[in-house]
C-alpha cells in the first residue's frame, strides 16, 4: 500500500485507530476523522513516531458539510483517496424492549451509523474514481445479520448498513471502486465495556464470551486485518461481500 491513502472515520479510538496504525505501516499516508479532536492528534502523533505520515480531520460523519470536508481535505493534502473505513458509529441505549424505544436514541443512532455512511461514500466514490478506482470497507456487526433483545434501534441501523453497502458495489462494480463490509462480534473496545456495564458487568461479560464457541470476544487488531485485506489487491475479485469476523457467534 506504499504511497496510497486511506480515510478512516472513527479513527480516533478502537478499531479505527487500529486499523489506521495499520494501514500506516503498510505505507499508506493516513486520514483519520473523529469528533475528538485530541485523541485524534494523539493518534497522528503514534503514525508519526512510527515514521508513518497522518493527519487527523475534526468532523461528525452526519452533518454533509463535514464529509465533505474530509474528503477535500484528504485528497488537497495528499493528493487522492485510494482506501475508506467507514468505522464511526454508536450502539446508542440498549438493553430496551421496542416499546421503550425513544425516538431521540433511533435519530442520533440513524444519524451516525447510516446517514454517516451513505454520505461518507457519497463523497469518498467521486474522490476514488478520480484517480481511477478504490475500494470501501463499512464497519456492519453480527447485529446486522441476526436479531438481538434489546438491541432494535442498533441492530437495525447495522442492517441498514448492509443494505447500503450491497447497494453501491453493484452501482460501481465495473467503475473499479470496491464496496465491502465488516461485520464483527463483540471486540474488546469502549463500546463493548459500556455494554457489558450497562447489561451488569462482569456476569454479563462471561455470558457475552459464551455465546462465542471460539471462547473469546475479538480483538481490534483482528478486525483491522480483515479490513486491510478486503482493501487489498489480493481482494480484487470481492465485493459486495459481508465479512463476519465471529468467532463463529453466527453459526447456525
Amino acid at each position: 500500500m506504499k504511497g496510497s491513502v486511506a480515510l478512516i472515520t472513527g479513527g480516533t479510538s478502537g478499531i479505527g485507530r487500529v486499523s489506521a496504525d495499520m494501514f500506516a505501516k503498510r505505507g499508506a499516508r493516513v486520514v483519520l476523522t473523529g469528533r475528538r479532536e485530541a485523541d485524534g492528534q494523539e493518534a497522528v502523533r503514534r503514525i508519526q513516531a512510527s515514521g508513518g505520515e497522518a493527519h487527523f480531520v475534526k468532523g461528525d460523519v452526519s452533518l454533509e458539510a463535514d464529509v465533505r470536508r474530509m474528503v477535500e481535505e484528504t485528497v488537497s493534502r495528499f493528493g487522492r483517496l485510494d482506501y475508506a473505513f467507514n468505522n464511526a458509529g454508536i450502539e446508542g441505549e440498549v438493553a430496551r424492549p421496542i416499546t421503550e424505544a425513544r425516538m431521540q436514541n433511533f435519530r442520533t443512532v440513524f444519524d451516525i451509523n447510516v446517514l454517516g455512511v451513505m454520505l461518507s461514500m457519497k463523497h469518498q466514490i467521486p474522490a476514488m474514481l478520480a484517480n481511477g478506482g478504490g475500494a470501501i470497507v463499512n464497519n456492519a456487526s453480527v447485529a446486522g445479520r441476526i436479531g438481538m433483545p434489546g438491541m432494535s434501534v442498533y441492530a437495525a441501523s447495522k442492517h441498514a448498513v448492509l443494505g447500503l453497502t450491497r447497494c453501491a458495489a453493484l452501482e460501481f462494480a465495473r467503475q473499479g471502486v470496491r464496496i465491502n463490509a465488516v461485520s464483527p462480534a463483540a471486540i474488546q473496545t469502549d463500546m463493548s465495556d459500556r455494554l457489558v456495564d450497562t447489561l451488569g458487568g462482569a456476569p454479563a461479560r462471561d455470558y457475552l464470551t459464551s455465546l462465542h464457541p471460539i471462547g473469546r470476544i475479538g480483538t481490534p487488531e483482528e478486525v483491522a486485518k480483515a479490513v486491510l485485506f478486503l482493501c487489498s489487491d489480493e481482494a480484487s475479485f470481492i465485493t459486495g461481500h459481508d465479512l463476519l469476523i465471529d468467532g463463529a457467534l453466527t453459526v447456525p
